[in-house]
């Protein structure tokens, strides 16, 4: 699954790196972005690109309340096709969710301990998201929420969880933006662990366990005794 990251890079630096409009205006800084939180995402608006903040867990258009979006912060790729909640998304809404960094968790003992798991060479990473449209019956308001794709892990990843986010590379990423698409075989072809030599992993502080902690101190690689696989 994918349960954390980190945005460090502006969005205006972002809308240079995926060839988009900045309509975020966000500054970055962020460390650990955390469900429900709001973040920056890459969709395709009609002829252009653009980089917006949408909430994270998609909360789809026929949910009654907003407290589904916590329960549906990750899609399980092998079943995005049939999803009652993720299907109408995958097919018209998709969108890419840039990240420095995310974290996952390995249990020894009684801890869960995180590890951020980065590019090996710092460029940023584009996972893989739906979004979805809700109005709140309260207020009329619009609210755009999104979902990280997941799938299960290469080797790296696998030492520490058994799912990981769906990667897209740079050549992936006009596809599964295009709303037009006419063949859904070649989107769940791009649904794939990420590719060996991509990713680099060190264990953090549990610092990152907390969603209140934030700051560049929560990427620092900490002393740990090795893997064991």
């Amino acid at each position: 699954m994918c349960g954390r990251f980190a945005q460090q890079r502006p969005s205006s630096e972002l809308a240079e790196i995926f060839d988009a409009d900045d309509l975020a205006d966000d500054p970055g800084q962020r460390y650990n972005v955390a469900p429900t939180d709001e973040a920056t995402v890459v969709v395709q608006r009609e002829d252009r690109r653009a980089v917006t903040r949408y909430r994270w867990g998609l909360i789809p258009h026929w949910a009654p309340d907003r407290r589904v979006a916590a329960r549906q912060i990750n899609a399980r790729g092998e079943r995005i096709s049939s999803s009652p909640a993720f299907r109408d998304a995958f097919r018209k809404r998709r969108c890419l969710v840039p990240v420095d960094s995310f974290y996952e968790w390995r249990r020894a003992g009684g801890v869960r301990q995180p590890y951020r798991i980065a590019s090996v060479d710092g460029r940023p990473l584009a996972l893989a998201g739906l979004w979805a449209g809700w109005r709140d019956p309260d207020t009329e308001q619009v609210v755009r929420t999104f979902t990280i794709v997941t799938t299960t892990p290469n080797d790296l990843v696998a030492e520490i969880h058994d799912r990981m986010p769906v990667v897209l590379a740079d050549d992936a990423w006009r596809r599964w933006l295009d709303p037009d698409l006419p063949d859904v075989a070649e989107l769940h072809g791009l649904i794939a662990p990420a590719r060996d030599g991509l990713l680099m992993t060190h264990p953090v502080s549990t610092r990152v366990n907390n969603v209140r902690n934030d700051g560049p101190d929560l990427l620092e690689p900490i002393d740990l005794a090795p893997l064991e696989s």
